[in-house]
């Protein structure tokens, strides 16, 4: 008995996931020159391919351009700049954020009193009292005129009733001032 050969069958491809591999490879392209937001565009293009593998990639790929555009989105012009950002982010509750970057601009200038009033501000607010009694005095002894913004500073509320805190911004004239010395006599 022969062998019935079929003929031979055209294999057809999926023309959706011929173009989202088609994107895929473009945001790669992109991705290694540090395109990141080209990439981006060409990797979501890739997401509607039927493809799960191609898919799963893009997705990742994706997750790695967003932290490039976020980082580069973060360049300050000015200390000030990111202090304020700083701040932005201790006002939307996101403390452990905040204080990475006031931590990172104390490294950068060890002696900015507003960075270590800003600092003492997020110590407080966040229960640690010690530390931020500590850290308002460094930054008064630096600006002493940051003694009266400390006054009406609602990031102060905890320590409104703790003498040390009211010593702190309302300090005794006469302690300040030392003790006058009896001149020796010449005789």
């Amino acid at each position: 008995m022969a062998l019935k050969v079929a003929p031979k069958q055209k294999v057809v491809e999926d023309p959706r996931h011929t173009q989202a591999v088609q994107h895929y490879e473009s945001g790669l392209r992109a991705l290694q020159d540090h395109k990141f937001e080209k990439a981006k565009g060409h990797l979501q293009k890739a997401l509607s391919g039927p493809n799960k593998s191609v898919v799963d990639r893009a997705q990742v790929h994706i997750l790695t351009c967003d932290k490039h555009i976020e980082t580069a989105a973060l360049q300050f012009k000015s200390t000030e700049e990111h202090y304020d950002y700083a701040v932005s982010l201790i006002n939307a509750g996101d403390y452990v954020t905040a204080r990475e970057h006031l931590d990172k601009l104390l490294k950068q200038n060890p002696k900015a009193e507003y960075v270590l009033y800003g600092i003492a501000a997020l110590q407080c607010l966040t229960g640690h009292i010690e530390e931020s009694l500590k850290t308002l005095d460094e930054a008064i002894q630096v600006k002493p005129s940051l003694r009266f913004q400390a006054r009406n500073d609602t990031d102060f509320q905890n320590l409104v009733e703790d003498p040390r805190f009211t010593e702190l911004l309302y300090p005794d004239p006469v302690a300040g001032e030392s003790e006058p010395q009896e001149e020796a006599s010449a005789y």
